[in-house]
């Protein structure tokens, strides 16, 4: 599933990677323990090229040892086919070794491994991730795009630099770096046609995986931070928000450092094959999921009191309101904190593996990408306090630029002058209030 026309599971990380191995893959992992096994075999058997009977062969399929003439040999369909076909009984193929060589498998792989159906199957798979990669991939970019751009409205006016929008402006942060890591994973990993990349295991590879783990790993615990903040507001009276900023930009940056480089550290020592895109160790693949899985739950039932206080708070005689007003609002605040707080991850949280994969895929890998795009959206372009002060700047800009066009067009030679407009305007306005105050009589002065 991995290739490159299909989705790498890799980037959807609730699920386990080892399931995301292409066929491809598999066969090629299997074709080089096959010519191990056969290796070994022959040393042990002490057959050579002259010897008489079967050599061992791997038939692209499956893996046969050495026979000797008139042997039988027997062997179970490849794993693979079990991955695809469940609900399938896997069946036993045979091959004889006569004089001849080997004979033909019997029965067919096609009648005893379902080939059939499950070449048809993934006929249909390569089809459907590719929907789902092209999904993400307009997702993540759309959520690049719009990221960016409330980053450089929250940066560049300094009356929205509060602490509610530095713990934004990091979840924003950590959005665009998910979409860049989940950009440069594929082009490292699946930018080859062919099944090249089962292989890869250089140092630039296993950096990319450690940069992408970690950068979904931040990208969880700033959706954790938002709502610990908000809880915490909601909470406590006096809340001393600089002191605990640091807090929260130590836990949601060095939190998955943590995290990262202690799984990098056990993958060196006792998994380091490959390009660390695959985890067949599930003990280690824990030392990331265990983390993440903990801050959606953390999340969720941080999510869960923040509703009790909202309907709390908006049934109070003192809000006002009818009962329909009253649910709207809190239907209204419910939608909104969905994104913010990533509460749709726990749909599939703790959901077995093999269950629902492709409605997985399209809710986490599909919808998910575009999460960044609502999150901006919502709580920068439809912020109230955003949109104010960019129609002030607006009208600011408008106001400056009307006093500078009508001096320039009722004094062209001063405005032709090495004098620049902000000057004159500051020299008229001076001029001006000093002839006001000459003209006024000393009594009203002196009062």
């Amino acid at each position: 599933m991995a290739s490159v026309l299909q989705v790498p599971l890799a980037a959807l990380l609730l699920l386990p990677v080892a399931t995301a191995m292409h066929s491809d893959c598999i066969f090629k992992k299997e074709q080089a323990l096959c010519l191990e096994k056969i290796q070994r075999a022959n040393d042990l058997l002490g057959f050579n090229d002259s010897s008489p009977g079967c050599p061992g062969m791997w038939d692209n399929i499956t893996c046969w040892k050495p026979a000797h003439v008139g042997e039988m040999v027997l062997v179970s369909c490849p794993d693979v086919f079990r991955i695809f076909n469940p609900d399938q009984d896997m069946g036993v193929v045979s091959r004889n070794c006569t004089e001849y060589g080997w004979s033909e498998p019997f029965p067919h792989y096609f009648d005893a491994c379902g080939f059939d159906d499950y070449d048809t199957e993934t006929g249909d798979q390569d089809y459907y991730y590719l929907s789902v990669k092209a999904l993400y991939t307009v997702g993540y970019s759309t959520s690049l795009v719009t990221l960016t751009t409330a980053m450089v409205i929250l940066c560049r006016f300094r009356k929205l630099h509060c602490t509610r929008n530095f713990i934004h402006m990091n979840l924003f942060v950590s959005f665009m770096l998910r979409a860049i890591s989940v950009f440069i994973k594929d082009w490292i990993l699946y930018a080859e046609q062919d099944s090249n990349h089962c292989f890869i295991s250089t140092v630039a590879c296993k950096a990319v995986m450690v940069f992408f783990h970690y950068c979904v790993v931040s990208n969880y615990f700033w959706l954790f931070i938002e709502g610990l903040y908000l809880f915490t507001l909601l909470v406590e009276t006096f809340f001393p928000e600089r002191r605990y900023f640091y807090w929260y930009t130590i836990i949601g940056w060095g939190t998955p450092t943590v995290c990262v480089t202690v799984w990098a550290t056990l993958r060196i020592y006792f998994d380091n094959t490959g390009c660390w895109d695959m985890n067949d160790s599930t003990a280690l693949w824990w030392v990331i999921k265990g983390p993440v899985v903990g801050s959606i739950m953390v999340n969720f039932v941080l999510f869960i009191g923040i509703i009790v206080i909202l309907v709390q708070k908006l049934q109070s005689p003192d809000m006002g309101g009818n009962e329909s007003s009253i649910y709207l609002r809190l239907a209204r605040s419910t939608l909104l904190l969905i994104p913010l707080f990533g509460i749709h991850y726990t749909v599939f949280a703790f959901s077995p593996e093999n269950v629902s994969k492709r409605e997985r895929l399209v809710f986490e890998l599909g919808l998910g990408s575009f999460q960044g795009f609502v999150v901006a959206v919502l709580y920068c372009f439809l912020n109230g306090e955003v949109q104010a002060e960019i129609k002030r700047k607006w009208r600011s800009w408008k106001v400056n630029r009307y006093f500078t066009m009508d001096f320039k067009h009722r004094h062209p030679s001063l405005a032709s002058s090495g004098v620049n407009g902000g000057t004159q305007l500051s020299i008229l306005s001076k001029s001006s209030s000093q002839l006001r105050m000459s003209s006024l009589p000393a009594d009203n002065l002196a009062t």
